[in-house]
């Protein structure tokens, strides 16, 4: 299980890690620390967000920081499959022709254009957060590793080779109830955390609405245009995952504000 963990941390993070067995029997349950990857993002936002507090920084610092510490525990792992899978889909060619695009290294004008929408859509959000709505968004870096790690196991794979394909052959349906389970008690202990801590319990749902539309979104109308999911195809799913839930949080923060509801 400690190869398991480190195989986990390594692939996903670049935290340092030391050496490990890549075996099947530590590559099987590899999947089910992924979501541990996001507590630890989760962690570095609220302690950005304390020090911001005690140096009283300006909301565009805040924001920028808030951005940053995703793509610095991760290396930007994942937007890699956020660029590449928006030059494949607005390449409007074949399957084929998809696939070929993702592989290729080199980067196109779709990923420059979607890329830059991203970051700066996700930076001005951020200049509006509050400490409730950080800490839902906080969950939702969780949630979004293990819908991503449950596509990895359960969803079809568009290729043979590569590393969806490795960590799902190496899965069997134990990591999958794992990783449900992993799910099931993210969720209960996001609402318990708002309810105990008597915040608003609207935070909690509209992550939670966000994370499944995106989820849905990405299983019937993203994975069938490729044939299946890929590494860069889950890179893709938990950017816009993240990415709805912030602009979720912030609306209901914005809503809140305006005492539209009593």
């Amino acid at each position: 299980m400690i190869d398991s963990f480190i195989i986990a941390f390594s692939t996903y993070s670049r935290l340092p890690m030391p050496k490990a067995d890549w075996n099947e029997k530590s590559m099987k349950y590899a999947m089910c620390f992924f979501p541990m990857v996001g507590a630890v993002v989760a962690i570095a936002e609220l302690f950005v967000w304390w020090v911001a507090l005690k140096l009283q920084t300006y909301n565009m610092i805040t924001a920028f920081f808030l951005m940053l510490v995703p793509i610095m525990v991760t290396g930007g792992i994942h937007l890699d499959g956020l660029f590449d899978t928006e030059d494949a889909l607005h390449s409007y060619g074949d399957r084929e022709k998809k696939l070929s695009i993702l592989k290729d290294p080199h980067i196109g004008a779709f990923a420059v254009i979607y890329g830059v929408m991203y970051i700066l859509g996700g930076y001005s959000l951020a200049t509006e957060m509050d400490i409730e709505a950080l800490l839902s968004v906080c969950f939702g870096f969780v949630i979004s590793r293990e819908l991503s790690g449950i596509s990895v196991v359960c969803f079809p794979k568009a290729k043979k080779d590569g590393m969806v394909s490795t960590f799902s052959e190496n899965a069997d349906r134990k990591v999958k109830n794992v990783i449900i389970a992993e799910l099931i008690l993210t969720v209960v202990c996001m609402f318990s955390f708002f309810i105990f801590g008597k915040i608003e319990l609207v935070y909690p749902a509209v992550t939670l609405a966000a994370a499944a539309v995106s989820f849905l979104r990405y299983r019937y109308r993203i994975v069938p245009e490729f044939g299946g999911t890929t590494g860069d195809l889950c890179g893709y799913f938990l950017c816009n995952c993240e990415f709805l839930i912030l602009l979720a949080n912030i609306l209901i923060t914005k809503i809140l504000e305006m005492k539209v509801f009593p």
